[in-house]
């Protein structure tokens, strides 16, 4: 079933009614997140702290926007968990212009998609705010996925802000069902959220070269 979906405007209530889109809060359900992650070797460790330190370095230079985030957060980590290698190929879709009230101010922003082999997703949110949440993005970024032309296995996705990052896990079928992980933010400490991410990346890219060879 393919199905077609406007994503620069449709919210998650509307996708919950159109495709009887269901949140699933069992633990259970995506677990692709948290078990059998692989381990982050030592010198990827090195560059991911170097990462961290980027980023809020580029913070102090505001507007931090999209094209910053993704030379030195995105581009970085998808290299590292070898997404510009063989098989997969990286394709661009269009921006979707995206915008939400805080504190009764409007806040525009745009959400730049990246789609990697069709089973695998990355967005980018860019705003003139660096603080712009990523919930911003995760109603469109469910719509791109619910028109992937490969509904038969799962799908995945990745949301970003450069500060925050948050995973999505999509199964289609006569009801489709998606949960999210839980949120990394390089502001929490101790420690670098960066090892989390870069270590689901890899274990989504390895699902996802297995789904669908």
């Amino acid at each position: 079933m393919v199905l077609t979906v406007q994503a620069s405007v449709i919210p998650i209530d509307e996708l919950e009614r159109q495709f009887s889109l269901v949140e699933v809060e069992d633990t259970q359900f995506f677990q692709e997140w948290q078990n059998n992650l692989p381990k982050i070797s030592d010198i990827e460790k090195q560059m991911l702290d170097k990462l961290k330190r980027g980023y809020f370095n580029l913070l102090k230079h505001p507007p931090l926007l999209e094209n910053a985030i993704r030379m030195a957060i995105i581009a970085p980590l998808l290299f590292l968990a070898d997404f510009y290698l063989f098989p997969f190929h990286i394709k661009a879709e269009k921006s979707v212009d995206i915008s939400t009230e805080d504190q009764g101010l409007i806040v525009e922003g745009r959400l730049d998609v990246l789609v990697l082999k069709q089973h695998l997703w990355v967005a980018v949110i860019e705003s003139k705010r660096a603080a712009y949440s990523i919930e911003a993005g995760l109603s469109q970024m469910l719509a791109y996925m619910l028109a992937n032309p490969h509904p038969e296995q799962p799908s995945f996705g990745m949301i970003s802000n450069g500060g925050s990052f948050l995973f999505i896990k999509l199964i289609q079928g006569q009801i489709p069902q998606y949960a999210t992980s839980s949120q990394f933010d390089l502001r929490r400490k101790p420690g670098n959220d960066l090892y989390n991410v870069l270590s689901i990346l890899k274990n989504l890219g390895e699902l996802t070269r297995t789904n669908s060879n």
